[in-house]
């Protein structure tokens, strides 16, 4: 078994003196990976011309492939985006919503995805349908109740973004997709935090990105595709494969840097070689514990139990910090001044009116690392 913690964080380029707790926001790129994208970047800029037109096709389908496997899918049906931000808009700015039907996520989907869901429904006189989420939570959620004969589309986190909890996201689609609803799941923190075989999920759609537990370079997700699903959905990017397809219209959006899809390969294979299994197993075991240490010295409640998530877990902040009128405004001024003040990167969530602060786990991560939090968070 690999040995994680310290001894792995050598190999990402990491600034010193600050515990990095928050990769899902961001990720973090291994050295490696960033060399295979650096070597794909000079491949490409010693001759743009012969790379893009001969060389990127086939090479992008390659890496699309073997992503496809490892996510147990066929590389014809996913087809690579910026995020998954990118990929949810692609699915919503493709269908036609027309004034009256509905389209259901609720009180923990990420923002991004409230906001393009908004941006729909004031266009097409669709409604945004919201059921709310109380936090913390003891069992799974369910949405079915909140299904209608206008739902159209049901978006549901795989992982939620606020607090890491684990949606039961099969059970869900199959009670949904018997109402005749079309599923898309935001799998945004998914790849490589879970085992993932995407069609199994039953889903119509499927994205996630690759920059956050899959270690590619950031700027490289995925969306992938029921294959009578396919037809629906257009890139946002109109470009020349329009009319040629689901592949060809996502795999030239204009000229870009492909880099970070092309070395997304480099990215899987540093997890294999570490181990998927044991880092995902080492990741959760970290994240509960820390959870729990941290929600014990603060005497708060975690957002769920530990079954409920995988590698990331959120913890109420103590009474002390501000929490009446709790908003993201609020929370990214916090997250601001535990980097500055504590040498910390944490996430800060305004949920309901309080804030909460989530912690991710990474193989990079060690018990120690979570301590100078736990004293931050008693000011």
């Amino acid at each position: 078994m690999h040995e994680f913690g310290g001894s792995l964080r050598r190999k990402f380029q990491l600034e010193a003196g600050v515990d990095f707790l928050n990769h899902g926001s961001f990720g973090a790129a291994p050295l490696e990976v960033l060399d295979a994208a650096a070597r794909w970047r000079d491949q490409m800029e010693a001759n743009p011309d012969r790379f893009l037109r001969d060389v990127l096709p086939q090479a992008l389908r390659s890496a699309a492939h073997e992503l496809g496997r490892f996510l147990r899918a066929e590389g014809e049906d996913l087809v690579f985006v910026e995020n998954a931000t990118s990929a949810v808009n692609a699915v919503l700015r493709s269908l036609d919503f027309r004034p009256g039907d509905e389209i259901l996520i609720n009180s923990q989907s990420y923002g991004a995805v409230r906001q393009a869901v908004r941006y729909v429904c004031e266009r097409t006189g669709a409604k945004p349908v919201e059921p709310h989420i109380a936090i913390p939570v003891a069992e799974s959620p369910q949405l079915a109740a909140a299904i209608t004969e206008r739902t159209r589309l049901l978006i549901v986190d795989h992982i939620s973004s606020p607090t890491g909890l684990v949606w039961p996201v099969k059970d869900i689609v199959a009670a949904v997709r018997e109402r005749g609803v079309l599923v898309l799941v935001d799998g945004a923190h998914a790849p490589g935090q879970l085992e993932l075989d995407v069609p199994a999920l039953g889903a119509d759609w499927y994205t996630g990105n690759c920059h956050k537990w899959l270690f590619a370079p950031r700027g490289c997700g995925f969306l992938w595709s029921r294959r009578e699903r396919r037809s629906l959905v257009h890139p946002l990017a109109i470009s020349h494969g329009y009319g040629k397809g689901f592949t060809d219209e996502f795999d030239w959006p204009g000229t870009r840097d492909f880099s970070p899809w092309l070395a997304v390969g480099a990215g899987i294979r540093f997890l294999q070689g570490i181990g998927a299994e044991a880092a995902r197993r080492y990741c959760h075991e970290l994240a509960t514990s820390a959870a729990e240490r941290i929600a014990r010295a603060w005497r708060q409640p975690q957002a769920g139990p530990p079954a409920m998530h995988a590698s990331m877990m959120a913890i109420r902040l103590p009474d002390a910090w501000p929490q009446a009128g709790a908003t993201r405004d609020t929370a990214r001024r916090l997250q601001s001044e535990f980097m500055e003040r504590h040498r910390i990167a944490v996430a800060i969530m305004a949920i309901d009116g309080a804030l909460w602060t989530r912690i991710s786990a990474q193989v990079y991560n060690a018990p120690e690392d979570y301590d100078r939090l736990i004293a931050a968070g008693l000011r």
